[in-house]
């Protein structure tokens, strides 16, 4: 790959200077004079073309499925990096030169690019196997080096089933992933016998097509971000296994991969990569509009995934965390399948999303929020009760869920701001109890349970009248505040705004 990937560096950089020598030309501009006035300029357009194309996998020579593809993505490419250019040019006067070069270069070098890189296509399609695409050539490659059960199926040869358990499965398995991650595999699942399938796949065909039988272990070797549709991979996976059957994989999350693009280049280049790269393939997927252009780039390969995310997506289609740890680059995690998955077809994934609560009557809810925590993050609520219990104020303590913006929000109550639809909807009134999630509605006495689906949840709760720091006195703080309501509701409302709104201004009282 890294052979390729030169290759396609060269053939950039040769298209590149060959059409700025015909374009200074077409100016009639002497050109060393130009290429010493301008020298900062030109560097920084080169710099903004080369990012463009390593972020858009334009030098993934031979990765793309056809030669159009690749073809479409050169010219997606430079065009997203010609304007980028021009609007940094134009913010930085500076940088300005003539628009007659500058759009000159782009045309020749686009043209030379789509007939050099579409005959490197044409070159390295024909390396593989005929009539194969390149993604399901590995896969098959990878599903018949590790995977047993389907050898058995389609092959039924008992011989190669031995073969595969033995030792030196894991000395591939080492190979691929790493001593110890090869060690944390072995802890969870036994990798020699027969009811643990190895896949090492980006696709839930290779999952689906194992044979009808319950394993007590499933392992996948290849990181969950170059997994298109991850829920569907998940919930196969969960349909192959037995109840507390093992599934163990890995993921690049969000921290490991800032640090790989941080140490990847010099200091700056690296800065202005990790930026371009977090907006193509962190922010993009979350809006409708963009969503489209970036699988439409990516495949939905190399996606940037919290670890947040990654249990949440787990939890959502049925598996619980036995163990999890950081090892060569990668997060690995052993989880144990304990139910059906949720099939959620609406998680929260965009900036605004609409969470389940328990309003009054015991009716659910869809309370309007910004959303603040990675997405599929309320999927983790009993995991993140279990392992870090409650802080002060009844939050959950070290909650890794939030993200670096959301609690900019919490601390503002921005996030707060769209339950004016549920005000205006008549599912919230102003000063009220607090909306809760099933879980942790379930961690209150069962009379405080009664009592509080009596009346409605309200935007602005007793805890920030009374600023209780425990779960118990927050209990207590809403026992309190429901007893004065069911005696005189307006005034006790009136009582609580004013006491809130003085701590609020006052004492700082602010939400986490």
């Amino acid at each position: 790959m890294f052979k390729r990937f030169s290759i396609a560096f060269i053939i950039d950089i040769f298209a590149l200077v060959i059409s700025l020598v015909i374009a200074i030309e077409i100016k009639m501009a002497p050109l060393f004079y130009y290429l010493s006035t301008y020298f900062f300029q030109l560097f920084f357009f080169f710099l903004c073309w080369q990012l463009i194309a390593i972020i858009t996998g334009k030098f993934n020579i031979g990765r793309h499925k056809t030669v159009f593809n690749a073809l479409t993505v050169v010219l997606i490419s430079n065009a997203l990096a010609l304007l980028l250019f021009v609007v940094i040019k134009n913010l930085l006067p500076p940088l300005s030169f003539s628009r007659i070069v500058l759009f000159t270069l782009s045309g020749l070098a686009t043209l030379a690019e789509l007939i050099l890189f579409g005959l490197a296509e044409i070159v390295y399609h024909k390396e593989e196997i005929p009539g194969v695409d390149v993604d399901v050539q590995e896969e098959f490659i990878s599903k018949y080096r590790f995977d047993h059960a389907a050898i058995l199926d389609r092959l039924n040869v008992k011989e190669l089933a031995k073969h595969h358990r033995t030792t030196k499965i894991s000395h591939e398995i080492e190979e691929e992933v790493g001593t110890a991650a090869c060690n944390f595999i072995s802890q969870y699942v036994d990798i020699k016998e027969g009811t643990t399938a190895i896949v090492s796949t980006t696709t839930r065909f290779n999952v689906e097509h194992l044979p009808e039988k319950k394993y007590a272990g499933i392992v996948n070797l290849k990181k969950t971000n170059d997994i298109r549709y991850i829920n569907k991979f998940f919930e196969s996976v969960n349909a192959k296994l037995c109840h507390d059957g093992m599934f163990v994989g890995c993921v690049e999350t969000m921290e490991l991969r800032k640090m790989r693009i941080l140490k990847k280049f010099v200091w700056g280049v690296s800065h202005v990569y990790f930026f371009f790269d977090f907006i193509l393939k962190r922010l993009f997927p979350k809006f409708p509009i963009t969503k489209q252009l970036y699988f439409f780039l990516t495949r939905g390969q190399n996606r940037v995934l919290s670890k947040a995310e990654t249990l949440g997506r787990l939890y959502s289609c049925g598996f619980y965390v036995i163990s999890e740890g950081e090892m060569d680059g990668y997060y690995w995690f052993a989880v144990a399948k304990n139910s059906k998955p949720a099939f959620d077809s609406n998680p929260t994934y965009g900036p605004l999303i609409r969470l389940k609560r328990i309003g009054k009557g015991g009716k659910i809810i869809k309370v309007y929020k910004m959303r603040t925590m990675h997405p599929y993050a309320e999927y983790l609520q009993e995991y993140i009760y279990e392992t870090n219990k409650l802080d002060e104020g009844g939050k959950f303590k070290n909650d890794f869920r939030v993200s670096a913006l959301g609690k900019f929000m919490r601390k503002y109550w921005i996030d707060e701001l769209p339950m004016i639809i549920n005000l205006l909807r008549g599912d919230l009134k102003i000063v009220g109890i607090r909306p809760l999630s099933k879980h942790y509605y379930s961690l209150y006495t069962k009379e405080l349970q009664e009592n509080r689906i009596k009346t409605k949840p309200g935007l602005v709760p007793p805890f920030y009248a009374d600023l209780p720091n425990s779960l118990e006195e927050i209990m207590d703080s809403e026992s309190r505040y429901l007893a004065a309501y069911n005696i005189a509701p307006f005034k006790t409302d009136v009582r609580y705004f004013i006491k809130a709104f003085k701590n609020i201004v006052f004492k700082r009282a602010l939400s986490k």
